[in-house]
């Protein structure tokens, strides 16, 4: 019973609002000493602005609508003009705040969220839905496993943490009833595997 009421922590911990500043945060964790720090917190803040105050600002207008019912959006139909909205704050991060000549693996990380959100939103079109939870954080997973071997740190840690949260995740969408099994390994599949084609661009 105590499980059942920890699970969902998870599902905010790991909201896929806060995916892109957790995959910034990894990034520079790994790039510590090849970068200011002045270009470190300026990242960090239009990276924030643009991904988590810019969506909640329209989930509170759309809320206020009655366009969706909770943050959580586990409506098919919601789900549209999110992910819509989402792809559009994607491009604007890739071509103006991640260069790909200045932060390169992050410019290909966020290509391949874009690439995710572009198949999810797809797939609402053929009324199939993907866990965008498990988008998120299998996408977070197969990136910060990239940064480990393309820099070769020795962060062999961070891996393995991030495949225990990837079955926290799922546990607490089954918990919550968010999701069925198919709809999560969906949302593996949409995550891992554009972040996966893109490491032989950049590994």
């Amino acid at each position: 019973m105590k499980l059942k009421k920890i699970l969902p922590i998870f599902s905010y911990l790991f909201h896929p609002l806060f995916t892109p500043i957790q995959a910034c945060f990894f990034f520079f964790l790994f790039h510590i000493e090849d970068y200011k720090t002045e270009q470190i917190s300026s990242l960090f803040l239009q990276i924030s602005i643009i991904t988590i105050v810019t969506p909640m600002a329209l989930y509170y207008l759309l809320r206020f609508t009655g366009k969706v019912d909770s943050i959580m959006i586990a409506d098919r139909e919601q789900r549209k003009i999110p992910l819509i909205f989402q792809s559009f704050l994607f491009i604007l991060l890739l071509r103006k705040s991640i260069p790909l000549d200045y932060y390169p693996e992050l410019h290909f990380f966020f290509l391949g969220a874009l690439f995710s959100t572009l198949f999810a939103l797809g797939l609402l079109y053929a009324k199939t839905k993907a866990s965008l939870h498990m988008l998120a954080i299998s996408a977070l997973t197969v990136f910060v496993f990239g940064l480990n071997i393309h820099l070769q740190t020795g962060n062999i840690f961070l891996v393995p943490f991030l495949l225990l949260m990837n079955g926290f995740v799922a546990s607490s969408r089954l918990v919550m009833e968010a999701h069925t099994p198919k709809e999560l390994i969906i949302g593996l599949l949409l995550g891992s595997i554009p972040q996966l084609l893109f490491l032989f661009v950049w590994l």
